[in-house]
């Protein structure tokens, strides 16, 4: 579905992260984690073809950068938008919309279906503002659903959740990739989770120091000093 080879990525000339070397399939739920400044946002711009590399080849078999919901870490601004739960969700649709100046019942069906899904079409008339943290996180997974059906890219979904309602948001995430095929690629401080839920682990320090299974990274010396520590979350 996605295959890195060789590529790097710079800024102004000086490079940032290189190395990269991986591979993504159809239902893979890939955590990239890395201490601040490893490379790891800039790798997201990388994949929402924000960036282009410096150096080495990204190939997308059937996937677009267009087609992958994205679920960005969530800000003040966004916390107190505006709208109804259901106009938060349906706007997902936008990338999918092309010139028509209305959404069409297809793309309703679409919002309408995922937010069953996800548990938060009870809510559906509700300011998006008057919403608890978790909910609000769980209607944004929701929009970033609706905009693909092929790969949903997350950034720090859980950051500032209570442990509850982040272990429920992590069950919902890894129930997308189990369930409906749904390829996740989720960028996180929390090693430690990414180890109980990712299939596969991309593990940066401005270059590529691992990429694997979860279980190999667990059997590895990095990844037994990092679940062990948890020096990601220090």
């Amino acid at each position: 579905m996605l295959e890195f080879n060789n590529v790097s990525f710079a800024y102004d000339g000086k490079t940032v992260v290189d190395g990269l070397n991986f591979n993504i399939s159809q239902g893979d739920y890939l955590c990239i984690v890395g201490e601040n400044g490893s490379g790891k946002t800039t790798l997201m711009k990388g994949l929402l073809g924000l960036m282009r590399p410096k150096s080495g080849e990204i190939t997308m078999t059937g996937l677009q950068p267009t087609q992958i919901g994205y679920l960005p870490q969530q800000n003040s601004a966004q916390r107190n938008f505006p709208a109804s739960v259901y106009e938060v969700v349906i706007s997902g649709r936008l990338s999918n919309r092309g010139i028509m100046p209305f959404y069409s019942k297809k793309d309703k069906q679409i919002a309408l279906s995922n937010m069953e899904k996800l548990g938060v079409l009870p809510y559906r008339k509700k300011s998006f503002r008057e919403l608890s943290g978790g909910q609000q996180q769980r209607v944004l997974l929701c929009r970033a659903l609706c905009a693909t059906e092929k790969a949903l890219l997350l950034d720090e979904p859980v950051a500032g959740l209570d442990p509850l309602v982040t272990n429920e948001l992590y069950s919902t995430i890894k129930s997308l990739s189990t369930d409906l095929g749904i390829t996740i690629i989720m960028i996180s401080h929390d090693i430690r989770a990414a180890a109980d839920n990712a299939s596969h682990i991309l593990h940066l320090q401005s270059r590529q120091i691992f990429f694997g299974t979860t279980a190999e990274y667990t059997q590895t010396d990095i990844g037994r000093l990092f679940i062990k520590g948890d020096i990601i979350n220090a």
